[in-house]
């Protein structure tokens, strides 16, 4: 019967962790449904100073002419693996000359390109093609890297989107274009284990980040007004914080698991004592005959 009970308890145990690991993503899943609600977009940046900022999940639109660099930006934390699709609606075939094809490209914040790790991030659009879709999923995010990698870290990222090769005569035909962002996360299996601050560029009037140039450029290597200006929240950022951090947080699918092997190595070590501690006879003690 202790046998039993025990056996019970542990069972017990692996539901209630399987639950709590559910609650977490049927929340994030809730979110996200009201996030495409209300709000979207409805333009693009034409650089990287004036990108618009969206949020993950929701589908922004712009209206554009073919040649334009449209850019957008959206925060991705740590643990988190960005995705990106974009579909442009073309002109009638009859107004176009040729062939044209279409590139997505991904920043982060210090506009380094990032590759992806899959997708088709370019895609050529036949002439009687009315639409094409590219997309791009990057690399995990991670939470630290060395110096000379060009890892993916927590920030903002920008998502750039233009025709890189079409008939002269096509330049300047309207355009319509749908973007959305996503960033699942990639779970305790690729979880890692360090802490960089988020490449966040400070957006200052005058001035491009990482440039020192414009009227608010500083000495290099001078962070005191920025400083300042951060605690009281007056320097306008690239993207806004997550609401849940840039931070991966404590929780991890990691512990489920921990749960599930303790029981299991319970399961088995109360298996073993049943199997090898031979018969046992009620009212006998040792030594009777």
């Amino acid at each position: 019967m202790r046998a039993l009970r025990t056996v019970g308890a542990a069972l017990t145990l692996c539901a209630a962790a399987w639950l709590t690991a559910a609650a977490p993503a049927a929340a994030d899943g809730a979110d996200g449904a009201d996030g495409k609600k209300d709000g979207a977009p409805t333009e693009a940046g034409t650089n990287f100073r004036t990108a618009t900022e969206i949020k993950p999940g929701e589908k922004a639109t712009a209206a554009a002419s073919t040649g334009d660099y449209l850019y957008w930006v959206f925060p991705a934390a740590a643990g988190q693996t960005p995705k990106v699709e974009a579909e442009l609606k073309l002109p009638d075939g009859s107004s176009r000359h040729g062939s044209a094809t279409w590139q997505l490209d991904v920043y982060d914040g210090l506009r380094r390109h990032q590759a992806c790790a899959s997708g088709t991030p370019a895609r050529r659009a036949a002439q009687q093609d009315r639409s094409v879709t590219v997309s791009c999923t990057l690399r995990q995010v991670r939470s630290w890297s060395e110096r000379w990698a060009n890892d993916p870290l927590q920030g903002a990222y920008y998502v750039r989107l233009t025709v890189v090769d079409l008939p002269a005569e096509d330049l300047g035909l309207p355009i319509d274009a749908a973007v959305e962002a996503s960033v699942p996360d990639a779970g305790g299996a690729h979880a890692d284990g360090g802490d960089v601050s988020p490449l966040n560029p400070v957006l200052r009037s005058g001035t491009a980040p990482g440039t020192g140039s414009g009227a608010d450029s500083e000495a290099p290597g001078d962070t005191s007004s920025d400083s300042a200006d951060d605690k009281g929240g007056d320097i306008p950022h690239a993207v806004a914080e997550p609401e849940d951090g840039w931070g991966s947080g404590w929780w991890s699918d990691r512990w489920v698991w921990t749960v599930i092997g303790a029981a299991l190595a319970a399961l088995a070590g109360v298996g073993g004592y049943t199997l090898t501690r031979g018969p046992r006879f009620p009212g006998r003690r040792p030594g009777d005959a």
